[in-house]
């Protein structure tokens, strides 16, 4: 199975940090995705809530403000609440697991820095605070990139 979702967009307030009992940090903001089709003049614009964990968070929190565009690579899931009314609604939420900068830079961040940070994994910062160039927050790296077997089971 596969659940993927990737988005570019502009954050819609600055990212706040936030951190568990358990001492997990995590942040949940808003990015508004303009669509590509436009009806006349008129763009429409759609709102996704982003949650992200741990080193991703610490990165988000600590690199994007409000307005700046951000790409961000995760998985889609979905909730369900009962309203006051008595009705059920679903909710959807994307959790981040790589996000990246994209568009206009402030502060002296680098175009080409990315920040993979897998859900639950642990990370480390590439840079110090007052150099944005390679700022980064990862996950492990695989050790090698070898394959296994002779490829005699391959259906190519």
């Amino acid at each position: 199975m596969l659940n993927v979702i990737v988005l570019m967009g502009r954050l819609t307030r600055d990212p706040e940090l936030k951190v568990t009992t358990s001492g997990v940090s995590v942040t949940t903001f808003d990015i508004a995705v303009d669509r590509n089709y436009t009806k006349g003049a008129e763009k429409k614009t759609d709102f996704f809530t982003v949650t992200a964990w741990r080193n991703t968070a610490e990165f988000i929190c600590k690199y994007f403000h409000k307005g700046e565009m951000i790409a961000v690579q995760g998985s889609l899931q979905t909730g369900s609440y009962t309203g006051k009314d008595g009705k059920s609604h679903k909710t959807y939420e994307v959790v981040a697991s790589n996000v990246s900068f994209c568009g206009d830079f402030h502060n002296g961040a680098n175009p080409g820095t990315v920040a993979p940070g897998s859900v639950g994994s642990a990370g480390a910062s590439s840079s110090t605070a007052a150099d944005h160039s390679a700022a980064s927050a990862s996950g492990p790296e695989p050790e090698d990139d070898e394959i296994y077997g002779d490829g005699s089971d391959l259906p190519f």
